[in-house]
């Protein structure tokens, strides 16, 4: 079990980005969140077996469609857990 924070800089807000990486980790069984940002970023957070969560933060490098991802910044943490995967 891994964890990862990944915070998505670019246009990747009014694009269905956290809803994609909700149905994503719900379907590889990945746990977690992600939010908006007030600076106009994505913050994530996923848990989960390492392949799962790897293949989350390289769809953040990518994004829905109409995203334009500049850049993703990525933090390794402790594993707290989370159980589901939530869009706040």
């Amino acid at each position: 079990m891994i964890r990862r924070r990944v915070v998505v800089h670019g246009r990747v807000q009014g694009v269905f980005f956290r809803d994609t990486l909700r149905r994503q980790a719900l379907a590889r069984g990945v746990s977690g969140w992600a939010r908006n940002r007030g600076d106009g970023t994505v913050e994530a957070v996923f848990e989960g077996e390492e392949e799962a969560v790897e293949s989350l933060v390289e769809l953040c490098r990518e994004g829905p469609r109409s995203a334009r991802v500049d850049r993703v910044d990525v933090t390794d943490e402790d594993p707290e857990g989370l159980v589901g995967f939530r869009i706040g």
